[in-house]
């Protein structure tokens, strides 16, 4: 059985998430430790659980959520597959975060591409990725069809969805990926997003003002 640590760091208070199951084994979803602090965080919980991280991952590569990528892919021996989409993030991030007060010294590339249906397994677990354009191109979300959820970046909040004023940002493309993917998937689902709390796909198929 999987189970999901929430971290908020940065200054844009995104949500990282640690998956982990029985055997020890973990993912990391959208490192965005952006100093030593927040590193240590996100190490020492690992260190006190047991882990052994065995992939990172991120749901689009905004430089919120890809603040750890080098921190976590040096300290585990870790490499990431990205949407080929999203490689234009990486040429940019350092310029950047450069606005928003941030020194990024570096980028790490990536070191394979990931698509609609590639499926991460993990201990005894398994993530299925469908694509999500919309707030980002190159956007991915993350569905557990065995205990129903599903992580999602910034495609869908509680009460909100995803920008799309920022660069690659396309609303109809939003409204297509939540309504016509996210929504396919039971009401029951339980949603991590990438900032604030979770909520669930029915919640937000009744209530969200931007989608009902």
């Amino acid at each position: 059985m999987i189970e999901i640590k929430k971290f908020v760091f940065n200054d844009f208070q995104e949500n990282t998430f640690v998956l982990f199951d029985e055997t020890k084994e973990c993912v990391i979803i959208d490192p965005g430790c952006s100093d030593a602090e927040e590193q240590a965080q996100l190490a020492d919980f690992i260190t006190a659980k047991g882990l052994k991280p065995v992939g990172v991952y991120n749901t689009h590569l905004h430089i919120d959520h890809m603040f750890g990528n080098e921190f976590v892919m040096k300290t585990y021996g870790l490499k990431l597959r990205i949407h080929p989409d999203g490689v234009h993030f990486l040429n940019t991030a350092i310029g950047f975060a450069s606005v928003f007060g941030y020194d990024l010294q570096s980028v790490p590339g990536h070191d394979g591409e990931l698509h609609e249906g590639d499926v991460i397994n993990f201990g005894t677990s398994a993530l299925e990725l469908i694509e999500t354009p919309g707030h980002a191109a190159g956007s991915f979300c993350f569905i557990n069809r065995k205990q129903n959820f599903v992580v999602v970046g910034d495609v869908l909040f509680q009460g909100g969805i995803g920008r799309t004023d920022l660069p690659s940002g396309n609303m109809d493309q939003l409204m297509d990926s939540i309504k016509n993917k996210l929504f396919s998937l039971g009401d029951d689902y339980v949603v991590y997003s990438g900032h604030g709390p979770e909520t669930s796909i029915g919640e937000e198929r009744k209530y969200n003002p931007f989608l009902t």
